[in-house]
């Protein structure tokens, strides 16, 4: 006798560093995304889209100089043998539009772009491999004003994201004053590509490792706790001093730090030229309201990215974070970016200045929720079902709800009372609208909080038990349905 072939069924899963979202937290992203986007548009910048998918080549960072240039993108070849890659983040695929489409775009070019981007590394609380960014940018301007400009810009739009001024610090720094600071531990940045990279992407992890881990990352490598080995920038003692005595050379005001940068770097021609950006953009943004607090030039600020070629800034919390557990969580910045005037260049040949600025939505929307301090998402006022013959009278009030702005909703799942209740209470429905025949016949209906719903939904059982209750609830014509749930829904 033959043996039955068991039938496939794949494991319901979802890959590693992407997650799925439910109603409120997209809710809650709209209306950041809402928020911030309308900072751009006041300060006159203009919405663009672009693919998800560029040619890898386009993006600039991981060019495919292996079978498959998978280093740090999700990539695939397409039908005519072209490598293509998920956008890594929005500001490559910048570059490539503005290079297409140059000579038709007014210069300076200021635009904002919103949507998903993905990378391909290793996740972490808070650090997804798909996630929401929120740009700016502006191609076309040159230091310092465009910069100044976009730190303006960046404080506001984490007020506008729901942050009060003292719980995020907004820090700055110039790849300038970095270079100055290679060119006095002997580094050429053309002749010693990767050993440049390599100093400046463990620098950029003083945050999240510590000085030992930056230590570790600037000699012969680190080892972290999962066991994966990171190769380090192979400096000597000496170098890795100095480099780490630069970092911690911050003063307590901006003007004290340049005075510092002068007599480390400034006998460098890159180091000078950072200095005098720095100092310049320091005077205007106090001028705009942004003192040394609001504004804080910070050596420790890197920027991972090889592309930043001026001044670079990002905004971090000013709290603690806790996972449900009680461990301490690093989120990182929730939003950065800089100067890269080399970016354009790489298409057209000859130097663009640009200059933008990254809200990492889904990183500060995690961090916020961690907080506690994420706002709930209020579901839709539901009108019970109690009576079949009854569904279009019942959609008629769901109707004239909407009709006056209100989310409104008739359950469809059965006439089961108890169940109707619990169905509102896991939609975080803060009113339901109950009409039975006893009401029906009054001309009247009954508006009942749910705010105790998860409560109510554990105790009552029928109808009956409803109405002796008679907890917060209010009986008005139905006339008066929609002038009643709006009070209720502001007293709410």
């Amino acid at each position: 006798m033959a043996k039955k072939q068991k039938t496939f069924r794949p494991k319901a899963r979802i890959p590693r560093g992407f997650k799925d979202r439910l109603g409120p937290e997209l809710i809650a992203e709209r209306e950041m995304l809402a928020r911030v986007s309308a900072v751009y548009e006041a300060h006159g910048f203009d919405p663009l889209e672009t693919p998800a998918f560029e040619f890898t080549d386009a993006l600039g960072k991981f060019l495919p100089d292996v079978d498959r240039p998978n280093a740090g993108v999700f990539s695939l070849q397409d039908d005519d043998d072209q490598w293509m890659s998920l956008r890594y983040d929005l500001t490559a695929p910048l570059a490539r539009f503005v290079a297409e489409h140059y000579d038709a775009l007014p210069k300076p070019f200021r635009r904002y772009q919103v949507g998903p981007v993905w990378r391909n590394e290793k996740p972490g609380p808070g650090r997804f491999r798909q996630f929401t960014q929120c740009d700016a940018d502006t191609v076309g301007a040159p230091a310092p004003h465009a910069d100044a400009e976009c730190v303006v810009m960046l404080s506001e739009a984490m007020e506008a994201a729901g942050l009060a001024r003292e719980d995020y610090r907004v820090r700055i720094n110039d790849r300038n004053v970095l270079t100055g600071l290679l060119e006095t531990i002997g580094i050429d940045e053309a002749r010693d590509a990767q050993t440049k990279l390599g100093v400046l992407r463990a620098m950029d992890k003083l945050d999240r490792l510590g000085e030992a881990g930056v230590a570790a990352l600037l000699g012969e490598g680190r080892k972290d706790e999962s066991g994966d080995y990171t190769e380090g920038a192979k400096l000597d003692d000496a170098s890795i001093a100095r480099v780490m005595g630069f970092m911690g050379a911050t003063a307590e005001t901006n003007a004290a730090t340049c005075d510092a940068l002068s007599d480390l770097i400034g006998s460098s021609e890159a180091g000078a030229k950072g200095v005098e950006t720095l100092s310049a953009m320091a005077a205007q943004l106090a001028a705009l309201g942004l003192d040394d607090a609001g504004a804080k030039i910070d050596l420790s600020v890197i920027r991972g990215l090889e592309y930043y070629t001026g001044p670079v800034f990002e905004a971090e919390l000013a709290f603690d974070l806790k996972d449900a557990k009680g461990r301490p969580v690093q989120i990182g910045s929730v939003a950065s970016g800089g100067r890269y005037d080399g970016l354009v260049a790489r298409f057209k040949g000859v130097e663009v200045p640009a200059v933008g600025i990254s809200v990492g939505v889904s990183r500060l929307l995690a961090a916020l929720e961690l907080q506690g301090a994420a706002a709930a998402s209020r579901g839709p006022v539901v009108v019970l079902a109690l009576e079949k013959d009854q569904m279009a009278s019942y959609q008629a009030m769901a109707t004239d709800l909407r009709a006056a702005g209100i989310r409104a909703e008739v359950y469809l799942g059965g006439s089961n009372f108890a169940k109707q209740l619990k169905y509102a209470d896991k939609r975080a429905a803060p009113l339901a609208i109950i009409q039975g025949e006893d009401e029906r016949a009054k001309g009247e209906v009954t508006i009942k909080d749910l705010v105790l719903g998860a409560e109510l939904s554990r105790e009552i059982e029928d109808n009956a038990e409803w109405r002796e209750g008679r907890q917060a609830q209010t009986t008005v014509k139905r006339g008066a349905l929609v002038e009643a749930v709006r009070k209720a829904l502001d007293r709410g």
